[in-house]
């Protein structure tokens, strides 16, 4: 036990604490603000945030649990991770309740977990040692690559689940780009997607989906129905001003004017009470944190490292992307929680773990120094 300890001294020692520290900052600012989203519109404000602060604790024991084990033991077991992940989306699809109109949470007696979640740290692993064993660089290994992402993406779609579709074929593309995919093959691939949109549109989307895009256009042509949630939630967002109402002052919330607030819409939540000069400070601490997650892969001298780093920031980057943009109305409404800020465990045990695996690269390059 003592020599655990010490091995474990030793590892936070070296890993990057600047990146650490961000995603701490950035995950108890989070329990702040679902408490005082929870304490608005259901009264569960403390119940919320004890939940989400038991999650985060779980969470970083398993990041440095994850930092002991190391990358390269992860990666070792990618292929096997990689099924495990798909038995666990088909269970969804067969066997999940239907939540809202979708199947997204799998049960065991009082635990629920999101599957689709964790899939994004087997995705990672596996396309990290699939496209460094079998370079994307000819047309064939190319849809090979595409065809370890197909599959994921094509059983979180049956759920239906377009958002996290879309966030495994965004950590698909940087993982793509990191491993030196030609131009011309990404080039195609990006004209493909935009060329299917249609398609997608009219034949895979379902209703409520389709009402999400044009609500995006339009909020006022259904502003009691679909757009409902677009409208209160930039209502929320410019009420807050140059410096916030200040912290559980937001009405929007605190009135139940704002739809979900603890999940999908935390940022409109954390805008009205902190103002611009909050989302300033909030956007550094991501810009900070995505940062040293792109440059541990610049330094390390594995290409796998290279390619999975990618993979964990074009992930974040485009949640955040992503939450932010459909809270100001920028982007479509997908539902996908803002990192360490929203509610909910699944979310936040997965990027943690996923640091575990940024920080096990920064301190295999910080002991090459030594």
């Amino acid at each position: 036990m003592k020599e655990l300890f010490s091995s474990l001294r030793e590892d936070i020692a070296l890993t990057d604490r600047l990146m650490i520290l961000c995603a701490l900052v950035l995950s108890l600012w989070g329990v702040f603000c679902v408490y005082s989203a929870g304490a608005g519109t259901m009264g569960r404000g403390f119940d919320l945030a004890f939940r989400q602060a038991s999650w985060l604790f779980v969470s970083v024991i398993a990041m440095l649990s994850v930092m002991m084990i190391g990358h390269r033991k992860m990666l070792e077991g990618a292929y096997p991770l990689y099924g495990l992940m798909l038995l666990f989306l088909l269970l969804t699809d067969i066997f999940a309740p239907k939540v809202n109109g979708a199947q997204s949470w799998l049960g065991f007696g009082g635990f629920r977990f999101q599957p689709s979640e964790f899939a994004k740290i087997a995705i990672i692993l596996m396309m990290s040692k699939f496209l460094t064993r079998y370079p994307p660089l000819d047309i064939k290994t190319f849809l090979a690559g595409l065809g370890v992402i197909a599959v994921p993406v094509l059983l979180v779609l049956l759920q239906p689940d377009a958002g996290s579709a879309l966030v495994y074929l965004v950590i698909s593309f940087g993982m793509l780009v990191a491993a030196g995919t030609p131009f011309k093959f990404l080039g195609s691939l990006v004209g493909l997607g935009l060329s299917a949109i249609p398609i997608l549109i009219m034949f895979v989307l379902k209703d409520y989906q389709k009402k999400r895009i044009l609500v995006f256009i339009d909020p006022m042509r259904d502003p009691l129905g679909a757009g409902y949630n677009v409208i209160q939630s930039r209502i929320a967002v410019g009420s807050g001003g140059v410096y916030g109402k200040g912290y559980m002052l937001g009405t929007q919330s605190k009135l139940k004017f704002l739809p979900e607030p603890h999940t999908d819409f935390i940022f409109s939540v954390f805008s009205e009470e902190f103002g611009f000069i909050g989302n300033m400070l909030l956007l550094f601490l991501f810009a900070v944190l995505l940062f040293r997650i792109t440059l541990t892969g610049i330094r390390s001298r594995d290409r796998r490292c290279k390619i999975l780093t990618a993979g964990v920031s074009s992930w974040l980057w485009f949640q955040m992307f992503e939450s932010i943009g459909m809270s100001i109305g920028l982007t479509p409404v997908t539902g996908l929680p803002l990192p360490f800020l929203s509610y909910g465990g699944s979310s936040l045990l997965a990027i943690f773990i996923a640091l575990g695996l940024v920080a096990s690269v920064y301190i295999e390059g910080a002991e090459r120094k030594f």
